[in-house]
């Protein structure tokens, strides 16, 4: 049985680089020089998903997603 795990991803059209998840999920979020994310790539690790889900909630353009991956 596969082990499923949750990877983060931005919906780069509705992104408007407000960088609220930079700052909330800095483990995993980084922006770029016009402050859009870059997200870490792979499965956010367990111990983070409560703080990713912060971010996604406190997004104010609701570009963030947490996909089901594995």
């Amino acid at each position: 049985m596969a082990c499923e795990s949750e990877v983060l991803t931005v919906d780069s059209i509705a992104c408007t680089g407000h960088g609220i998840c930079a700052q909330l999920l800095p483990e995993w979020v980084r922006l770029d020089d016009w402050g859009y994310p870059i997200i870490r790539p792979g499965a956010v690790p367990a111990t983070l998903l409560p703080q990713a889900k912060w971010a996604i909630t406190n997004c104010p353009a609701l570009a963030l997603h947490l996909r089901k991956s594995g």
